[in-house]
């Protein structure tokens, strides 16, 4: 193999349906690189754009990728309730520096069914007046879900923001048992 092949990223995706709508997962040879809520034509288009101009190729649809065959299964069995943890290989290349390091000990000290606080958070990583910032982070965050954005909550008890939405962010927390389930 030439160097130029061993430089050559390859993406694949796939949009598979969840509890919280359709989802565009993106993986390289590394690993998951992206999740996407609400994955509708246009949002797909957009993140596949950015995608290719990031990761400096274009994406191939590929639902049957080996990369992404794992992903999608962990994925169905976390929405049936039958998992809490991801064990899944990730790409970081889309997030670095302080933002990398929250999402990283996001991804590895708040386990399912358990919340955080954005303050909390921020201590956790050394920078206890970076509240905001981590806020920050969890909206950059590629791979929600994985990397449990949904569980980083107000410490007043307040459920914060969420970029998949709050309805996502309030159904997700209801899988795992942290708020109540919708009456209807």
């Amino acid at each position: 193999m030439n160097s130029h092949a061993q430089d050559e990223q390859r993406v694949v995706w796939a949009v598979i349906g969840s509890d919280i709508g359709p989802l565009l997962l993106a993986a390289t040879d590394e690993g998951l690189v992206n999740v996407v809520f609400h994955a509708t034509e246009p949002v797909r288009d957009r993140t596949l754009d950015r995608l290719a101009s990031r990761l400096d190729t274009t994406p191939v649809e590929a639902p049957d990728a080996p990369q992404l065959a794992e992903a999608i299964r962990q994925f169905e069995a976390y929405f049936a309730g039958e998992r809490h943890d991801f064990a899944l290989p990730l790409d970081w290349s889309l997030i670095s520096g302080f933002n990398r390091q929250v999402l990283r000990e996001l991804a590895s000290g708040v386990p399912y069914g358990s919340v955080v606080g954005y303050g909390d958070l921020a201590r956790r990583v050394g920078q206890p007046g970076a509240a905001q910032a981590v806020g920050v982070a969890m909206g950059s965050n590629p791979l929600p879900v994985v990397v449990p954005c949904h569980r980083v909550v107000e410490s007043d008890g307040g459920i914060g923001g969420f970029g998949g939405g709050l309805e996502t962010k309030r159904r997700l927390l209801a899988l795992e048992g942290v708020l109540p389930q919708p009456l209807f």
